[in-house]
């Protein structure tokens, strides 16, 4: 059954009267270095068993001392770049969801202009945490849609490792480093995303937080000392919210485009943990040959997560054109979002 039989929703058919937009190639970028549980249990009281049982994470990628969230996502951007046939010169928006931009400012989307030649793209960051690439293709979206601009590359890209406390067991076994990108443009013939659901709660911003280096506590010795410029996170309750809010932006998602998720043919969740990542899919149906997980691999990556996954899902024809395929996230704000794409 194609995607236009099965698309009901007035608010996307509306769209679909305009002007659609489509991610035409993806691509990705992890460090070299590979820092196992093994290496972990050298760092911190910690063990193997510990780690996966808990997480599902085996490994994480970390960056090199000289290699910075404008390098990686840059990588990731020309590999997106040269899978789309897209030169520097076409790229007309750059857009970068990050919690660790180089520097407060310019953005990082300003750096990677630089870094890739893009000179008469406009840039700019976002910060959604972990669903920040979601909410970044969506906003990408609206350009294309709007015929405001024509090719808009969008990139999560974290270098966790320059903010996590690796003094704390509890979080620094869980994240890495890396950046995924994507090329959005109008495809002839394609509805490409055919929804996107966006959440936030506020109220429970402390949950996944880091309260140092802003207006509110800027750096000083005493506030370097207390630990307040690392990551710091309620894991039991953030578990509990994220499970809840993926659920519920999936089925919303899913509900819009009024159809079900055996007309899906990938899940591609945020790779922060695999329980989480098994209580959201048991709850929606999903069967295990329908999920994409690489979070052995690459741990918690944040806005650069579900970027990643999707890129290794392609490249492992995982997914082929005219396929749907449900990208769902959650992180720190709280802030939530599920996407249904055809690829």
């Amino acid at each position: 059954m194609s995607t236009t039989q099965i698309f009901k929703n007035p608010r996307a058919q509306h769209n679909f009267q305009g002007r659609t937009c489509s991610i035409t190639a993806v691509g990705s970028y992890v460090p070299e270095r590979i820092m196992t549980n093994a290496d972990m249990e050298k760092i911190v009281d910690t063990t193997d068993e510990w780690i996966t049982t808990r997480t599902g994470i085996k490994e994480r990628r970390i960056a090199a001392e000289n290699e910075f969230t404008s390098d990686m996502a840059a990588k990731a951007a020309q590999r997106a770049m040269e899978r789309a046939g897209v030169t520097a010169a076409q790229i007309d928006l750059i857009i970068v969801a990050t919690i660790t931009p180089d520097m407060m400012f310019p953005s990082t989307a300003c750096l990677v202009q630089s870094k890739i030649g893009a000179k008469r793209a406009a840039a700019f960051d976002i910060e959604a945490a972990c669903s920040g690439f979601i909410y970044a293709m969506e906003i990408g979206q609206q350009f294309i849609m709007s015929r405001t601009y024509e090719t808009v590359l969008i990139i999560g890209a974290e270098r966790l490792s320059s903010i996590v406390d690796w003094k704390d067991r509890n979080t620094c076994v869980l994240f890495g480093d890396g950046a995924g990108a994507a090329i959005l443009q109008h495809r002839p013939d394609a509805h490409g995303l055919l929804t996107a659901c966006m959440g936030a709660d506020g109220d429970k911003a402390m949950l996944l937080c880091m309260p140092g280096g802003g207006s509110r506590i800027p750096a000083t010795a005493d506030s370097v000392e207390a630990g307040l410029h690392h990551l710091q996170m309620d894991g039991k309750e953030t578990f509990k919210n994220a499970v809840n809010a993926m659920m519920s932006a999936a089925t919303e998602a899913l509900r819009r485009c009024e159809i079900d998720i055996t007309q899906i043919k990938l899940v591609i969740p945020h790779q922060a943990n695999r329980r989480i990542i098994d209580a959201v899919t048991e709850r929606l149906k999903v069967k295990p040959d329908q999920v994409f997980v690489n979070l052995d691999k690459y741990g918690n990556t944040s806005a650069a997560s579900v970027a990643i996954a999707l890129d290794e899902a392609v490249q492992q024809n995982r997914l082929q054109r005219g396929d749907l395929a449900l990208l769902v996230v959650f992180g720190a704000g709280l802030t939530w979002a599920a996407a249904v794409i055809e690829w």
